[in-house]
């Protein structure tokens, strides 16, 4: 085990100028050694060690190191290099790809792997990607869900080269399935939802099936005046087959409801294979990844799609993935919605898209996120750590830092001089500016910081002053950062005693809310800003009211 983390340890620490991110490695540990996932108590606190020790080397050291595992490396940039080999795509060759939501629900993280591997595919292709919203079932489609889906995915930098409908081609799909009951390939069944199921279970045929051909047709056109669940057309498949999506599967299914987009048009609708098997070769959608839950379903699609003489889509199954300990079943989240267990669906303990964008994770992080997963079909177990690593890179590099302090403390350090202390916005960074404070003896700082002070040890205020604890009293020591070098107690965040302290708080994860006071210039920030509270961790700017700012809880 360990000599597989210090493998990805040292390769992670090397990409990333000589820090290693512990999700991630533990992510890549995971991707190579899926059994690893039932030791994941053992595999955290090894990974931390393992992690610790190699941040500890300078970054030639960590090159030096990662040497020793280049060999093993060689098969897996192979693969990293086209991480789409499965379909061995030519070139020159057409590529349409498709992912096709249900405007049901706020889509997540899982659904952006799809997304994302679906877009990548065609954009380096030179092909084409269509957006399509699988809105045939009227008692599901949301007017607010569509609306959602295009602007997340506008957010995720998703440009479909069309947006489709499928309750817009129910015409063609009336079209098709008259001419499947002509050919003999499906017949109308008036059997009760019981009955067909069980049927289905034990692999024995209706007495519908066997009805003579004129008498299906007469049945088709009643199917549009029947009443919901008295019938449904079914393929003839072999209710014999092993998978059981074979045994003659409903296509079109009675639902007496209005659809968002048509009104009561409509009331016999395609069901989801029928719906899928067309809606793609209608599209001429030549390839699609989707996760693994669809995998029986190809078989059943396929024989659908060459029944009506379209071209077949390639298709491949990668395992499903969540973050660990997030809830993803949409009617779970709307039933802890309705019991005011979750602020919304953009609850900041959530991975819908919503909810990360208003956290103050990028899209370009995300991205990367997901695509570093790669496209497997062995589960794995991923945590926020290993996003977290993704974003925290790009915040790092562009987020300005500013001082927040929660759970105020004022103290006076004696003899402190009075002097104005010039910080950088950023640390790397002088172009970004500077903020500026006056100040003298008295500040603000944590309790908690306060109740760790020790006799004699020299403390700081970040960028500021040395002091020592004598007692009860907080005595000036130095100016100088190298004074405190040599005896360290704690260097901390800090604000100055004065009236232009904002007030701000910070929703966390759980939704706890922390409450404090900034420095005057966050004042000057626009909502959606993300910035890094010093020692707290990045947040974004919600919401700017005259009282108060409102942040959320990025991550550290």
């Amino acid at each position: 085990m360990k000599e597989i983390i210090l493998k990805y340890a040292l390769q992670n620490a090397v990409k990333f100028n000589g820090k290693a991110g512990m999700g991630a490695v533990i992510g890549k540990v995971l991707s190579e050694d899926p059994k690893l996932k039932k030791q994941i108590g053992k595999l955290k606190s090894e990974t931390k060690k393992v992690v610790d020790d190699v941040n500890s080397l300078t970054l030639e050291e960590q090159k030096k190191e990662l040497e020793k595992f280049s060999d093993s490396f060689k098969d897996k940039e192979v693969e990293k290099k086209d991480i789409f080999s499965m379909f061995g795509i030519k070139e020159n060759e057409n590529v349409v790809t498709a992912f096709p939501p249900e405007p049901s629900k706020y889509p997540h993280i899982g659904h952006a792997k799809s997304l994302f591997l679906n877009y990548e595919l065609a954009k380096r292709n030179n092909g084409k990607f269509i957006l399509r919203f699988e809105d045939t079932n009227p008692k599901l489609a949301s007017r607010e869900f569509y609306k959602i889906h295009l602007e997340n995915y506008e957010w995720l930098g998703i440009k479909p080269d069309k947006v489709d409908y499928a309750s817009d081609y129910m015409e063609d799909f009336y079209e098709l399935a008259e001419k499947m009951v002509k050919e003999g390939f499906a017949y109308l069944c008036t059997c009760s939802p019981e009955e067909i199921k069980k049927g289905r279970f034990e692999g024995k045929e209706c007495n519908c099936r066997i009805l003579l051909e004129e008498d299906h047709l007469k049945r088709y056109e009643e199917l549009f005046k029947a009443a919901e669940g008295k019938m449904v057309l079914r393929l003839k498949g072999y209710m014999e087959h092993e998978n059981t999506t074979m045994r003659d599967p409903a296509l079109l299914r009675i639902i007496k409801h209005e659809h968002v987009r048509h009104g009561k048009k409509y009331h016999v609708w395609p069901t989801y294979d029928f719906e899928n098997s067309v809606m793609d070769g209608i599209e001429g959608i030549t390839h699609r990844l989707r996760t693994k839950e669809f995998e029986l379903r190809n078989e059943l699609q396929n024989y659908i799609q060459n029944i009506l003489k379209f071209k077949q889509t390639k298709i491949y199954e990668f395992a499903r993935f969540n973050l660990e300990g997030v809830e993803s079943s949409g009617r779970v989240i709307r039933e802890l919605i309705q019991k005011k267990k979750l602020i919304g669906w953009d609850d900041p303990s959530l991975t819908t898209i919503v909810s990360l964008k208003r956290r103050g994770f990028l899209a370009e992080a995300i991205k990367n996120f997901i695509l570093s997963t790669g496209i497997t079909k062995a589960e794995s177990v991923l945590t926020w750590d290993d996003l977290i690593a993704h974003n925290k890179r790009i915040l790092d590099g562009h987020s300005n830092r500013y001082f927040f302090v929660n759970d105020i403390k004022e103290v006076k350090i004696e003899k402190a001089p009075e002097q104005t202390v010039k910080l950088k916005l950023h640390p790397e960074s002088e172009e970004k500016g500077f903020r500026e404070f006056k100040v003298k003896d008295r500040f603000y700082i944590e309790k908690e910081d306060f109740k760790k002070f020790k006799e004699h040890k020299i403390n700081r205020l970040m960028d500021c002053l040395n002091f020592k604890k004598k007692g009860n009293k907080l005595v000036f020591d130095s100016l100088e950062h190298e004074k405190f070098k040599k005896n360290p107690g704690l260097i901390i965040h800090w604000l100055p005693k004065e009236k232009d302290l904002v007030k701000a708080e910070v929703l966390m994860p759980d939704k706890k809310l922390v409450k404090g006071v900034a420095e005057p210039m966050v004042h000057k920030l626009k909502e959606n800003d993300v910035i890094q509270f010093s020692r707290f961790g990045f947040c974004r700017l919600d919401k700017k009211e005259k009282s108060k700012l409102r942040f959320w809880f990025t991550h550290r």
